[in-house]
């Protein structure tokens, strides 16, 4: 959203730089992203001076050409040769000195230089109105009506200043501050300065000879609509100050009428519209929905097919307009028009936002309704809108003020309480600084008591409904920098101990995946059918299918993560970006029986390319498989008390795979994507993929934690090499170990080496395996670590068939 400084001043006194503005509104939320300064009209004028013609005759050698001499308030007079029809001597008119450069019809300018034209001197040039870029008439030169000095600046003439443009990021939250007087709202608020409303006290009514209607039949989603005519209008050009007005901000000026509406959307935030009265048919105006499939025409010339959840403006034969979306075609103000009937209407923000998002059309007053505007206002915006009309465009009003508001909009009423506001706010700030604070905010005070107040929130501020929220006001006016910061900093906690949420756990396992290297995507829940119809694990039929589809791309919720980040594997593959670690927190949904829907929340991962960049200590080294599981397992040792098990996994999805139980239930699969996975994205490097049930792993995490004394016995550590058919895992060995007659003296089991060669046989494998010892209540003897070992290899011939290597 743009804001003009110039325009802003119209409303409150402003003493402050550009910087120091942009700082203020940042910190009370209305946050600067740019301060530009920008020329009201291009160059500026700046070398373009009053000039006083004292001689003019023909040129001796062009009889279209006249040769004078003009006083700039120079020591000489300049001789300027000139072709305009109606140049003369005594004139006054405007003079681009030698050196000037003017810009016409958005052109880059060009620079005046000394000349000879014709073999005659000239020293400048007399100016028309289209070469200084003040509008589009070249029929001559421009000629003044004033005492000014010669010599004085052409800016000091036309009152020309330059503007700045703050480009403020609205938040979705703040509809109050869509406007030039909502963002002087908040520099009051700060600056305990007025705001000066324009005065509407002069709107008169000329005559009732207009005979239209209103009748609202959907009042849910128009709770108040107001309207007025104006006859007799004459559609033209806007004059220089509205144009500027709208320019400032990047608005195209279109005509008197048009502009005004414009104008008050940006003054006050009050969307408007007009219709042309003598298409009205029937002299009635109704607000309510139309049939399904209805077809209507936008002013773009554009056909839509209505819904029957649109609110539309219509006649006695139709839809005129979508109410606070966009006109129709057939009764919008063109040239042609001569009597308007005006609207200023508050319509509901659900049914807004859902027209526009389901047609695609977002406009000025879209983008305002559908964050809610202030029911207060239609009739005050109508009469300012009505009084800038006449003054722009003629014509008389005639009819009273239509305002059809059948339930009356009352200001929220919210219960405060001091203690709430200073715990919240980090000190106490006073009453009395609150009080000022919420009356600058327009907010009124009742029933103050010791313990605390009610405040009531005008309409217009749709944000402010609980406690907490008006904290935040005071707390955003008083100044987040005015809050000390203590010399020790602490957590406040309702609990004695912070409580262990979804959202904590899951913040929990991001820093675990941050801190090895990978990093976090969100993508589209919305996905392709297609996904589904090509891989045989989904099935096409459990696709949960988005009625008002905005594409094919995005037609379906998604049954698995995996295809969302592949999307972005392959984006960054086709970007040179190879080595990838990319993890994602999300929900998959589908179809299950008697059309109910399931809603899962997942983390995915996945791992390709290179483990690590090259550098001098370490060589490029492709992922492998346990890159990736050694992350994962890690992960739910991390957040979870349960013991787990894994077993091999055979899913057509994985060219291999490992799965994880917990508490007899799967909880994670890993493994090595298929081909025809990733060539479904046109992915022709190998991609680890890794799937984590996280709602189920939330069921079983650590809540608590246990502390123990650090033995003061040492640790010993044993090596040993078993020979094992390739069907047995390692998760196998790790129950061998956890026998119960080893808990307690077994600490820790690792493979440090794995063979699979000619030197053993085809369908056997060897791991290297080394075992930590440890008791805790003495130290170990060889005789008693020799035992152990010992009933550990007979474990392991007994049950898995090893064979022991000495």
């Amino acid at each position: 959203m743009k804001i003009s400084l110039n325009w802003l001043k119209e409303y409150i006194e402003i003493k402050e730089t550009p910087e120091e503005i942009a700082h203020i509104l940042t910190m009370t939320g209305l946050e600067v992203e740019g301060v530009e300064t920008v020329e009201t009209i291009k160059g500026g004028l700046k070398g373009v001076v009053i000039g006083e013609v004292m001689e003019c005759k023909k040129h001796p050698n062009a009889d279209k050409l006249s040769i004078t001499k003009v006083d700039i308030g120079e020591l000489e007079l300049s001789p300027i040769v000139c072709g305009a029809p109606n140049v003369t001597k005594g004139q006054k008119v405007l003079v681009a000195k030698v050196g000037a450069t003017l810009f016409t019809d958005g052109s880059d300018g060009f620079k005046i230089k000394k000349a000879k034209i014709r073999g005659e001197v000239s020293m400048g040039m007399i100016c028309a109105e289209d070469e200084l870029g003040l509008g589009a008439n070249h029929d001559g030169i421009m000629v003044l009506h004033t005492d000014l000095p010669n010599g004085s600046e052409a800016r000091a003439y036309f009152n020309i200043e330059d503007d700045v443009i703050f480009e403020i990021g609205l938040t979705p939250n703040r509809a109050d501050g869509m406007s030039h007087i909502g963002v002087a709202r908040d520099l009051k608020a700060v600056l305990e300065r007025e705001v000066n409303w324009p005065d509407v006290a002069d709107f008169t009514v000329d005559n009732n000879s207009s005979k239209i209607h209103v009748s609202v039949e959907d009042k849910v989603g128009c709770p108040r609509y107001s309207g007025v005519s104006i006859s007799n209008v004459t559609i033209k050009e806007s004059p220089a100050w509205m144009k500027s007005h709208l320019l400032s901000i990047g608005q195209t000026p279109i005509n008197n009428v048009v502009d005004v509406t414009n104008f008050i959307l940006h003054e006050i935030g009050q969307p408007l519209h007009g219709f042309d009265a003598d298409k009205i048919h029937g002299n009635k105006v109704i607000v309510k929905t139309l049939p399904q499939d209805t077809r209507f025409v936008t002013l773009d010339e554009k056909e839509y097919k209505l819904y029957d959840t649109d609110l539309m403006i219509c006649d006695k034969k139709g839809g005129m307009c979508i109410a606070g979306v966009f006109g129709g075609l057939e009764s919008g103000v063109s040239e042609q028009t001569k009597n308007i009937f005006l609207e200023s209407a508050c319509f509901s923000p659900d049914y807004v936002r859902k027209t526009s998002l389901v047609h695609g059309l977002k406009t000025d007053s879209a983008f305002r309704f559908e964050r809610g505007t202030d029911p207060l206002n239609t009739v005050y915006a109508l009469k300012r809108a009505a009084m800038l009309i006449k003054e722009l465009a003629g014509g008389k009003i005639t009819s009273e003020v239509i305002d059809v508001y059948p339930d009356e909009i009352k200001p929220v009423e919210v219960s405060m309480i001091y203690k709430n506001i200073d715990r919240l706010i980090g000190k106490s700030i006073g009453k009395e600084v609150i009080f000022n604070i919420l009356k600058n905010l327009d907010i009124e005070i009742k029933n103050k008591s010791a313990n605390g107040f009610i405040a009531k929130i005008p309409p217009y501020r749709v944000d402010v409904t609980r406690e907490a929220d008006v904290i935040e006001e005071i707390l955003r006016i008083y100044g987040y920098e005015n809050i000390e910061l203590k010399k020790t900093l602490s957590s406040n906690y309702l609990a004695d101990f912070p409580e262990v949420t979804p959202e904590s756990t899951q913040h929990k396992a991001s820093d675990l995946l941050v801190s090895n290297g990978f990093y976090e995507i969100s993508t589209n829940s919305l996905t392709k059918s297609s996904y589904a119809e090509n891989a045989s694990f989904l099935n096409d039929n459990e696709n949960v299918t988005i009625l008002n589809k905005l594409s094919e791309d995005l037609g379906v919720l998604r049954q698995s993560l995996l295809f969302t980040g592949l999307e972005v594997i392959s984006h960054n593959i086709n970007r040179k970006q190879n080595n990838l670690k990319l993890f994602e927190f999300g929900s998959v949904y589908k179809k299950s029986t008697q059309n109910k829907y399931e809603e899962k929340y997942y983390l995915g991962l996945w791992f390709t390319g290179q483990n690590s960049q090259e550098s001098w200590i370490a060589k490029n080294k492709p992922v492998e498989f346990h890159d990736l599981s050694v992350i994962v397992l890690k992960l739910i040792e991390k957040l979870t008390a349960d013991r787990y098990k894994s077993f091999i996994l055979e899913e057509e999805i994985f060219k291999f795979g490992l799965g994880i139980i917990q508490n007899d239930f799967n909880v994670a699969k890993i493994g090595l994507l298929n081909k025809n996975i990733t060539n479904l994205l046109s992915i022709e490097q190998e991609v680890f993929y890794a799937e984590i049930d996280f709602e189920r792993l939330l069921s079983s995490i650590k809540t608590g934690f246990n502390a123990e004394e650090i033995s003061k016995f040492p640790e010993v550590k044993r090596d040993l090499s078993l020979v094992l058919d390739k069907s047995v895992t390692f998760e196998q060995i790790r129950e061998v170990v956890a026998d119960r007659e080893f808990s307690g003296i077994l600490k820790d089991i690792n493979v440090f080496d794995y063979y699979v060669g000619e030197k053993i046989e085809k369908d056997k494998k060897a791991y290297a395996l080394s075992f930590i010892l440890q008791d805790k209540t003495k130290t170990l003897t060889d005789k008693v670590i020799e035992k152990i070992m010992n009933r550990l290899m007979k474990k392991f011939e007994s049950n898995l068939g090893a064979v022991i290597r000495q």
